[in-house]
């Protein structure tokens, strides 16, 4: 596994950079509460091809942040950022809440619950 940190600034310019949908497959956008209130962000793929070789891009954000889309480039993601909208009660572009809460929801069930 490789696990590449990146400024939330670079962080679609990288994965424009590394993403070719006949090599890689995009598995999931993750979040990850940390202690310090802050959320660890994760775009993660695997190859076709190769057992266990996954590329994870990672961003350390605050929940006051916004998080750039990447379904221009990977469409299949919108499914996971809006479960991060839902879940971590974060901003990310073109993403709305109401994928498993009410779109009125004031709850983020994830968010605070840090490793």
């Amino acid at each position: 596994m490789q696990k590449i940190e990146v400024s939330l600034e670079k962080i679609r310019d990288e994965i424009k950079e590394f993403y070719d949908y006949k090599k890689w497959h995009f598995l999931t956008l993750n979040g990850v509460a940390l202690a310090d209130e802050r959320l660890e962000v994760q775009w993660i793929f695997s190859k076709y091809e190769a057992m266990d070789e996954i590329v994870i891009y990672y961003v350390v954000i605050d929940y006051t942040d916004t998080i750039p889309s990447v379904v221009d480039m990977i469409p299949s993601a919108i499914i996971s950022q809006r479960e991060l909208v839902d879940m971590f009660g974060v901003t990310v572009e073109g993403s709305s809440k109401g994928l498993y809460l009410d779109e009125d929801s004031e709850i983020s069930p994830l968010k605070g619950c840090s490793v």
